[in-house]
């Protein structure tokens, strides 16, 4: 039988920039009881815990910091240091309407999408540097030893034994809402909401990126389909690599 799993979430529409994919939060609290606060996004001094995994077949790296689920830091600098690390900085969005930016009080895993300045190879084994206001930290990335992937198709790694992210590509406005996921066996499907009939979406090619915990272990999954919404009526199978 199939086992369905509730997952906590976090979804940021993003666009290309210079050197970084950045943008802002579009996802849902992972707790219903969550509210919006008026407080902004606060950056603590000290220790940041960020990891990391490649997607898009080692073109793209998605950063995980744990925070507000609806203020997903972006990418706003990243660089190759002289001793060869990454060096990224990371910071808050700011408000569409220029207005303070509230966010929801909870505690969640943020997956930040970033993209590779010159210098860098796809895939290679790095060490990052992450600066997120006062904050500081770092992780290191192994090489990617997975499948190629063509351009705009979705792809997932797994972060730890318990988190994976993925990223579709689709209109930056419209990203997937996860509906459920269940598993059997080493294959997940991971279904997603059906948009209603009238929502307006932009008409760009941007990456959508989730991070999506679970209580399955790693090493129990191997692949998922995706499924339903606006982007998957024609079910797409695919590797969660690492």
């Amino acid at each position: 039988m199939p086992r369905r799993t509730p997952l906590a979430l976090t979804v940021a529409g993003v666009a290309l920039a210079a050197l970084a994919l950045a943008g802002c939060a579009t996802g849902a609290a992972t707790d219903p009881g969550d509210a919006p606060s008026d407080a902004a996004p606060v950056t603590g001094a000290g220790e940041l815990e960020v990891e990391a995994g490649w997607l898009a077949g080692g073109s793209l790296i998605a950063l995980v910091t744990q925070g507000s689920s609806t203020c997903v830091p972006i990418a706003s600098d990243v660089t190759v240091q002289a001793d060869g690390s990454l060096a990224v900085t990371l910071e808050d969005p700011a408000a569409t309407d220029g207005s303070e930016l509230a966010c929801t009080a909870d505690l969640a895993p943020r997956a930040t999408l970033v993209g590779l300045p010159d210098g860098v190879t796809p895939g290679q084994e790095l060490d990052i540097v992450v600066t997120y206001g006062d904050a500081r930290g770092d992780t290191d990335l192994d090489a990617f030893d997975g499948k190629a992937v063509e351009d705009y198709s979705p792809s997932a790694a797994w972060i730890d034994d318990h988190l994976f992210t993925l990223v579709t590509w689709g209109s930056s406005s419209c990203a997937p809402v996860v509906e459920s996921f269940e598993a059997t066996g080493d294959a997940a499907t991971l279904t997603f909401v059906t948009p209603p009939a009238d929502q307006m979406c932009t008409m760009d090619m941007a990456p959508r990126v989730l991070a999506l915990t679970t209580e399955y272990f790693a090493d129990d999954i191997a692949t998922v389909t995706l499924t339903g919404g606006s982007d998957f009526a024609t079910p797409v199978t695919i590797p969660i690599e690492g």
